[in-house]
């Protein structure tokens, strides 16, 4: 049984943790607040952009001819982007993206793709993709608690590139998208070629806040397929931005529930390490006083 000078020590231990964690609970509700202004503030420019971007479609005669509308009949080679975190201590979080990642791998492999090949956003992800010796195509690390659209166009350059030099067949990205703050999603979207659906805007829901009316009339100059042409590309770039966002929030909030969940189990340790040390000390209490009966009856 332990001494009570151990059974101290280990209550000032697990306070010292309590202490770290509770901390690391507070950074994480900060973050995802800041996390969840910048989601709510990108929403208006994202459907606006898909609004203009579904217009100026109707207005084109053949979407046939831009490059990342382009449907291959065959995958022959795919790519994963796995949008993971830098840190952990977030629980299950990364493990859930890669444990989608490798569905996904799975199901391109049955639907006939030859290889399929990853691109690592964040390091958790890549470094357990390098340990399973995946194809790691490329990585992408170090802002994943704070995303930026330059880290976003870095990531959207290099997928676009693999896609218009036929590199890859099809990309998809493997997310966890942020719905509450004890609620995250794990998403697989196909990012190229983009889908008809999405170019048209039939998946955009009717804003409550406008009233019904006819249809606004937008006028592009020089040409609906050149303002097309330059609005595909964009969209890539704010779609990849708004899964980091997504990802961000999400971390934060995983990462929120785990330290409170740390610091309430570290409380209840504390407790049952409190209940031993008070029973040790009164086992030893009642050996002192069976030592003096004994020694006043070797006494009489």
């Amino acid at each position: 049984m332990p001494s009570q000078r151990d059974i101290k020590r280990r209550i000032e231990s697990v306070r010292n943790t309590r202490k770290i964690t509770r901390a690391m609970e507070l950074v994480a509700s900060a973050k995802l607040r800041r996390a969840q202004d910048r989601i709510e503030a990108l929403r208006p420019y994202a459907r606006a952009l898909r609004e203009q971007m579904a217009q100026a479609s109707r207005e084109t005669a053949a979407l046939r001819n831009f490059p990342l509308l382009a449907e291959r009949e065959e995958v022959k080679r795919a790519a994963i982007v796995t949008i993971t975190g830098d840190r952990g201590l977030a629980g299950a979080f990364n493990e859930n993206i890669l444990r989608a990642g490798f569905a996904a791998d799975e199901r391109f492999r049955a639907d006939g793709a030859g290889d399929v090949v990853y691109v690592g956003v964040g390091k958790k992800g890549s470094g357990t993709l390098r340990f399973r010796s995946k194809a790691l195509e490329e990585t992408f690390e170090g802002f994943s608690d704070n995303p930026t659209i330059h880290d976003a166009e870095r990531i959207a350059d290099h997928l676009v590139g693999l896609y218009t030099s036929e590199q890859v067949d099809r990309v998809v990205l493997v997310y966890n998208a942020f719905k509450s703050v004890m609620q995250q999603q794990v998403v697989v979207e196909q990012l190229l070629p983009i889908e008809r659906h999405v170019v048209l805007g039939r998946d955009i829901a009717p804003d409550p806040r406008e009233t019904p009316a006819s249809p606004p009339l937008s006028l592009f100059e020089p040409s609906a397929e050149e303002v097309l042409a330059r609005l595909l590309p964009t969209y890539v770039n704010v779609t990849i931005f708004r899964a980091l966002l997504e990802s961000a929030a999400a971390e934060h909030a995983a990462r929120r529930s785990a330290m409170r969940n740390a610091s309430d189990n570290a409380a209840n340790l504390i407790d049952d390490y409190t209940l031993k040390m008070n029973r040790a000390r009164q086992a030893a209490i009642t050996q002192e006083i069976l030592e003096v009966v004994a020694g006043a009856d070797a006494l009489q």
